[in-house]
Order: structure tokens, then C-alpha cells, then sequence
């Protein structure tokens, strides 16, 4: 079983940042994709930012320009950064990891999530 912690959500004015932390743990054999998804009150989830193994990475229309995701496959760790926040960015952010655990089975984790609110 592979387990994913996230930190670094907060409170935090429109045009301010945040870097948020997501820390996989457990019988790791591999971590193909991991991402950052947002769930605002009232709406879906929705995908923010992925990242391969190899550092290819996808951004929403919405977060371009604004949000980088980063990782560090010794850690096990994947980042996202923000910056320039608007108050439609406030959402449970999650953490989400795909991979190979030990021995050899697929596994797809999801974070506890960590809130991000930004105001006016």
C-alpha cells in the first residue's frame, strides 16, 4: 500500500503564493504519474497540474502561467508551486500517485488533501 501526506495549504490573500508538499510513502517500486487535483465547494474534482517520471508535465488552461509542478523522484515528492492566487483557486487540493508497488502491482494513492483558501 502506498500512502501520499500532503502540507503547505493555507490562508492566503489574492496575488500571494503557495508551495504545497506531497510525500509518497509505502512499498514503492516505481511512481509513473503524480499530480495535483482541486475540488471547490459545489464543483468536481478537477486535475491542476501532472508530472512524469521523466519531468514531462501538464497544467489546466486555468493555473498556466501561475502554478509549476515539481518533483523529486529520490524523495518520492512531488511540489506544486503557486503564485499570482485568485480567489477561484480556493479548494481542497489532493495529491494523486501512479505507479508499481512491491512486488509487482499497479496502484493509484490519493492524498488526505489540504485546503487552500484564498480571499479577496
Amino acid at each position: 500500500q502506498v500512502q501520499l501526506v500532503e502540507s503547505g495549504g493555507g490562508l492566503v490573500q489574492a496575488g500571494g503564493s503557495l508551495r504545497l508538499s506531497c510525500a509518497a510513502s509505502g512499498s514503492i517500486v516505481s511512481i509513473n504519474v503524480m499530480g495535483w487535483y482541486r475540488q471547490a465547494p459545489g464543483k468536481q474534482r478537477e486535475p491542476v497540474a501532472t508530472i512524469t517520471s521523466s519531468g514531462t508535465t501538464g497544467y489546466a488552461d486555468s493555473v498556466k502561467g501561475r502554478f509549476t509542478i515539481s518533483r523529486d523522484n529520490a524523495k518520492n515528492t512531488v511540489y506544486l508551486q503557486m503564485n499570482n492566487l485568485k480567489p477561484d483557486d480556493t479548494a481542497v487540493y489532493y495529491c494523486n500517485a501512479e505507479g508499481t508497488s512491491w512486488p509487482w502491482k499497479t496502484f493509484n494513492s490519493w492524498g488526505q488533501g489540504t485546503q487552500v483558501t484564498v480571499s479577496s
